[in-house]
This record gives structure tokens, C-alpha cells and sequence, in this order.
């Protein structure tokens, strides 16, 4: 058996910028091992695995290294394949199923909007080895369900970060998310997103972070409606919008790269439980 895999680059509007990530669409449910060593395969921050169902589609994300529960940048290019390649009419909204319930993502001229849920991060102590290991002082320092975010006291701290990944690694938390206020005007805040425990040292654009990154800054800037720059060497810009318990994420994306998966039997025994 062989499968279209489709790689994407989300949250920027030119190619090789933003963050990559791979969309798989499957025939069926395939199992977990073979889905890991697909991911490890592609070497991108995400790979992205489709299921057809009733409502929408299934939808499972997985670094190199590990799956995770919640993805922007690939949920993103799961969208743009699925409008692009007509599995999707352009005015349908996509819904996928996930580890993180429901997202949904729709289509507002060349921008696409997902619908994620915000994680607050509420103030913590930094854990031991921490701002050594990211080598900066935080003026804050808190927790979200995933990551621990810390602000600096500029944008220049955030671009000039060089964490130790090594010690990071050792760090209890997915990633660890480093931001400041923007110093130009074209954008409310910028970011890094470190995560080595998962198996990505630095992610380029991370939709996910800005989940914690959207109710952080709306409540320091007081406006409902923010963009967000991920300061990466790729880089990538987030347009963020404060829901109540939800964020929407608003980018781009633009398609790389197609090829043929030559997927074998997609780990069989699973698929076939599923």
C-alpha cells in the first residue's frame, strides 16, 4: 500500500519559513508504533495522521520522539491539505477529534482560523535547574497545563536565549515558552517554544504555546485581539483571539513538498482492533 504524505509549512505565507510539519491521510486507524516511526522517519517538530469518520476526522500528532495531545502548527497544515486538495469544500469547516476533543478550523480569506481551548498559565515557582538551564532571569514564571512560560524584560532576551537543552531536557514540563512584549509595532509579543523532553529542541512556530500565550498578554495588554511573533530562525506570526475558554489561532500556511508514503501494512494488528 502506498499514501499520499503532504509537507506544509504553517504559519507563514511563503515557503521555508514558519513551522513544517507532514499531514498523512489513512485509509483507517493505524497503529500507534508504526505512526511513531513514520514521524521519526519525516524528522519534522510534527507529523500528522487523518482518519475519515462520520463527523470530521481523526486526528493524532507525534515529534519524532513521542505523541502529544495538542498540536497548532499541524493541526493548521491538516486543514490547508485537506481544503487544497479538494477532500474539503473550501466554505466547509474542518473538524477534527482529538486528544484534546474537538478543534476546528475554518477558512477567512487567505488566513485560516482554529478554534483551540486556552491553558492558562498561572503563576509557579520556577523548578530547580530551570533558569539555568534556559540561562535568563524571568520577571514571571508560571505553569500551563503543558508548558511553564516565562517573560523577560525585552524582545532582545528572547531572540539572544541559548538554553542548555541537555538540563532542559531534565525540566518536568512538555516545553518551556519564553516571551516579551514586541518592541516594534507590528506585532504585541514574541516568543520561543524549547521542548528537548519531547524530542524537539527548538519548535519554529508553535500554535499550541499560544494557547498559553493569548489569555497571558490580553490580560497584560487589555486588548482581546493580538498578534504574536514566534522569533525562531524560521519564524512565524500567530494572530491570536481571546474566547472566553478558547483561543482562536489565526495563520497561514503554504504546501512544500508531496510524495508517496510506501506505508506497508500500517502496523496491521492495531488497525485491525480499531
Amino acid at each position: 500500500m502506498s499514501l499520499p504524505i503532504t509537507q506544509v509549512d504553517a504559519f507563514t505565507d511563503r515557503p521555508f519559513a514558519g513551522n513544517p510539519a507532514a499531514v498523512c491521510l489513512l485509509p483507517a486507524a493505524a497503529e500507534t508504533e508504526w505512526m511513531q516511526d513514520v514521524a521519526r522517519e519525516m524528522n519534522l517538530s510534527e507529523t500528522a495522521f487523518l482518519v475519515p469518520q462520520s463527523d470530521g476526522f481523526g486526528l493524532r500528532w507525534f515529534t519524532p520522539a513521542v505523541e502529544i495531545d495538542l498540536c497548532g502548527h499541524a493541526t493548521l497544515a491538516s486543514a490547508h491539505v485537506l481544503w487544497e486538495d479538494g477532500r474539503l469544500p473550501a466554505s466547509t469547516q474542518a473538524r477534527f477529534h482529538t486528544r484534546s476533543g474537538l478543534l476546528t478550523a475554518d477558512r477567512s480569506g487567505d488566513w485560516i482560523e482554529l478554534d483551540f481551548p486556552a491553558t492558562r498559565a498561572e503563576p509557579a515557582p520556577a523548578p530547580a535547574g530551570l533558569n539555568a538551564a534556559i540561562g535568563i532571569t524571568p520577571r514571571f514564571v508560571g505553569r500551563s497545563r503543558f508548558d511553564y512560560l516565562l517573560e523577560v524584560d525585552g524582545e532582545e532576551i528572547v531572540r539572544g536565549c541559548k538554553p542548555d537543552f541537555g538540563a532542559l531536557a531534565r525540566v518536568d514540563a512538555r516545553g518551556v515558552i519564553v516571551t516579551s512584549r514586541a518592541a516594534a509595532s507590528s506585532y504585541d509579543f514574541v516568543s520561543r517554544f524549547f521542548a528537548p523532553r519531547a524530542g524537539v529542541n527548538e519548535d519554529p512556530v508553535t500554535g499550541s504555546a499560544h494557547c498559553a500565550l493569548a489569555p497571558y498578554w490580553t490580560a497584560k495588554l487589555g486588548r482581546p485581539e493580538l498578534v504574536g511573533y514566534q522569533a525562531s530562525a524560521r519564524g512565524g506570526t500567530v494572530r491570536v483571539r481571546l474566547r472566553d475558554d478558547r483561543v482562536i489561532l489565526g495563520g497561514q500556511a503554504v504546501t512544500v513538498l508531496r510524495g508517496t508514503l510506501m506505508a506497508g501494512n500500517l502496523g496491521g494488528k492495531e488497525a485491525a482492533r480499531t
